[in-house]
């Protein structure tokens, strides 16, 4: 499991898939910046007390003698012999930000239960040891999920939030000595099992291929408070989870095996800022395994290939722990790791500090329009679960209104919800939304999305478990009238602080129109502007939520671009092998010279993040399989050419129409070209093999350079890619 990358530490034997890009010790600077971290990290609460921590010991303790319990019980009442009764165990494991070191004060504990074949999920789990813990005083808040992608129950005992989950082995008794990393103990498994170990055997597997697990832990912790302060922490919204965020960060200490965290922070926003997504983030090779469960590849698994931004598990089966991620909230990320790198850059220039890294998002200052949507139910219990639907199909409303607007209009969830005290049982989300940078804004055009909202708000009212009322509701809302209570202490601020992001956006500004610096250097006059746009009863594309009339469409003439590329400079002495860095390489960093070693660092990034998964002539012939051309623009099949484009509301089955022409379906906003169009189009992307990426996005493979390139959806996919 992952041997390739199973290095001892201090043996000089490499972890991760290529070489380190430097092997450079810390500076004195970095032992400064690193103990200000660290300072930092303390003053912001990230740390539990020791009372905590041995509160959290004992619970775990507990439960763990429950678990025995239960598993003894069910043994007996299944009627089999007293001797198997005496040596019938089960037993309790845990993983996530607890198991990795990262957890805060009120931070939840995901635990895994492992027990025998005879001990069902459905009737002894879900069954049996919730009747056990429904009886039990220390435990309150016990909501069972059963029917989730991983099974979990969640409560409270003794305070303390726990996740916990369920893997049935094979074995007839469990060994209090099990290690749950071999990969003999998936051998029979079911899916919900497989998948609930993985969380414990990928965590594992991260501790033990970073070089540093204290600094991995210290930059770790300082990446999941950036992320929360950011607004790109949530996995359910379509950015990154606590998983995600460690695979991250473990490649950076990977990459830079001595550094302190100070510069594992800076290298992090470095790496990812040049990252050529979609090629994955791995921390060591992909094993194929002996057991023939499903693993991450895109040259087989056609879904694979949606992915946007692959971030690979380490421990078999090897899955993409990032499956959620859209375009949009890519796009955020990667706007968030410039913003990174910039400030990082300044912190080396002294123009910068660690509060500037963490000042919190500005959400509600963000945007002039916004989504709301409100939930609500009869009683606390009922918004638990109405809640937990509701979060888990929100990516879904995001995806749709991108799709149907052609993504003109994007869309930034807010991962956060927000209670209204003066309404019990009650919930909102918004999202922000604007129209494409860079897209000109024609005259009286708006983005009418009523019936988009009415397909999700559909999506969500078929919950099987929905009772009588739980509601939801969808509405547009400008800034000025943003609801207090999403305020801290529900005031609104008379006016927002000045931020790192409005100086940078101030500067941005000035570079692109230098004649406009008078204008910009009067304050008030932002200001003024800033309340006209709020006052505007028109504001340029309103935006329709409500019930829709009778539609009918107008489309926008989109005019196509094309996309090019060149392999990248090759450096002399620079080369690549066993897709990595060399040691040449690594030398080449540590021994350039001041002036010049940040480009030559950049170049040995460029190059490990440009260097796509799959060999080139394996990918190339399946692809050009799969999309059913061979180079030649000439020689499109005739069903490519008969065949309709990709429907943007492909998942509602809207009915397709003749070629150049619009759809009237209510449900469906599709632009369908001719097959001039499409000779036209693969024409002006040769020589690239093509395939679906994902809703919004389809990626291009490069034959020069063998990289991957993003093309935006609005290049016209025919159904054959795939």
């Amino acid at each position: 499991m992952g041997s390739s990358g199973a290095g001892h530490r201090g043996s000089g034997q490499r972890l991760g898939i290529t070489d380190p890009i430097s092997l450079s010790g810390p500076t004195e600077y970095d032992v400064m910046k690193t103990l200000e971290l660290e300072k930092f990290l303390q003053e912001a609460g990230l740390y539990e007390s020791q009372e905590e921590s041995l509160n959290r010991e004992e619970v775990l303790g507990r439960l763990d003698q429950i678990v025995k319990m239960w598993i003894k019980s069910i043994t007996r009442a299944k009627g089999l012999d007293e001797q198997l009764v005496q040596e019938a165990n089960a037993k309790i494991f845990t993983f996530g930000s607890y198991r990795l070191g990262v957890h805060g004060p009120g931070a939840d504990i995901d635990t895994l239960c492992v027990g025998p074949r005879h001990a069902t999920r459905e009737e002894d789990f879900f069954g049996e040891l919730h009747r056990m813990l429904s009886e039990m005083s220390e435990v309150s808040e016990l909501h069972p999920v059963p029917d989730a992608h991983v099974p979990v129950l969640k409560f409270k005992f003794s305070g303390v939030s726990i996740d916990l989950l369920y893997a049935k082995l094979s074995l007839f008794v469990i060994p209090e000595d099990l290690d749950v990393s071999q990969d003999s103990i998936l051998q029979n498994a079911d899916e919900q099992t497989v998948r609930s170990l993985n969380g414990c055997r990928v965590t594992d597997q991260i501790l033990r291929l970073v070089p540093n697990i204290q600094n991995f832990r210290t930059t770790l912790r300082c990446m999941r408070y950036w992320a929360k302060r950011r607004g790109v922490y949530s996995n359910v919204a379509g950015f990154l989870g606590g998983i995600n965020w460690a695979l991250l960060v473990a490649r950076i200490c990977q990459l830079y095996p001595n550094a302190l965290p100070n510069m594992l922070v800076s290298r992090f926003f470095r790496v990812y800022t040049q990252w050529r997504w979609p090629n994955p983030v791995l921390l060591c090779e992909i094993e194929e395994g002996s057991l023939g469960l499903q693993i991450w590849d895109p040259r087989r698994n056609p879904k694979d290939r949606y992915h946007l931004m692959p971030i690979i598990t380490p421990a078999y089966p090897c899955m993409n722990s990032s499956y959620n991620v859209s375009s949009s909230t890519l796009r955020i990320m990667s706007e968030e790791f410039q913003r990174g790198n910039d400030i990082c850059e300044a912190m080396e220039a002294n123009r910068a500090d660690w509060n500037t890294m963490f000042e919190p998002y500005a959400f509600f200052d963000a945007y002039r329009n916004y989504l709301q949507i409100d939930i609500s139910a009869s009683n606390a219990d009922d918004l638990r679960s109405w809640k937990g639907w509701v979060e888990s199909r929100l990516r879904q409303l995001t995806l749709k209104i991108e799709r149907h607007t052609y993504n003109m209009l994007q869309c930034h969830p807010c991962p956060c919800d927000f209670t209204d005290k003066s309404r019990p049982f009650h919930c909102s989300y918004f999202m922000g939304l604007q129209r494409k940078q860079g897209v000109p804004v024609n005259e009286g055009e708006q983005f009418d999305i009523r019936l988009t909202v009415d397909e999700f708000k559909h999506a969500v009212n078929i919950y099987t478990m929905k009772k009588s009322g739980m509601e939801i509701y969808v509405s547009h809302v400008r800034r000025k009238n943003i609801p207090n209570f999403v305020f801290p202490g529900g005031v609104r601020p008379s006016r927002p602080k000045s931020t790192w992001d409005m100086r940078r956006a101030t500067e941005l500004r000035m570079e692109r129109s230098p004649e406009s610096k008078a204008v910009l250097n009067v304050s008030a006059e932002d200001g003024n502007k800033r309340r006209r746009e709020d006052s505007d009863p028109n504001p340029g594309y309103p935006i329709r939520v409500g019930c829709p009339p009778a539609p009918s469409l107008e489309v926008a003439e989109v005019g196509l671009t094309t996309v090019s590329t060149a392999s990248l400079p090759s450096i002399k002495g620079y080369e690549l092998h066993d897709n990595g860095v060399g040691e040449l390489g690594t030398r080449m960093v540590e021994n350039a010279g001041s002036e010049n070693s940040k480009e030559v660092e950049n170049l040995a990034i460029e190059k490990i993040s440009a260097v796509p998964y799959v060999e080139s002539q394996s990918l190339t012939e399946e692809l050009e399989s799969d999309v059913g051309y061979k180079n030649d623009p000439n020689e499109i099949p005739k069903s490519a050419k008969n065949s309709n484009v990709v429907s943007l509301t492909s998942d509602v089955g809207a009915p397709s129409t003749s070629s150049g022409k619009v759809s009237n379906s209510p449900a469906s906003l599709c632009m369908e070209p001719g097959p001039e169009e499409l000779e036209v189009w693969l024409a002006d992307l040769l020589p690239f093999v093509v395939f679906h990426l994902s809703e919004q996005i389809c990626c291009c493979y490069c034959l020069c350079c063998t990289c991957f390139l993003h093309v935006d959806f609005l290049f016209y996919l025919f159904r054959e890619a795939c």
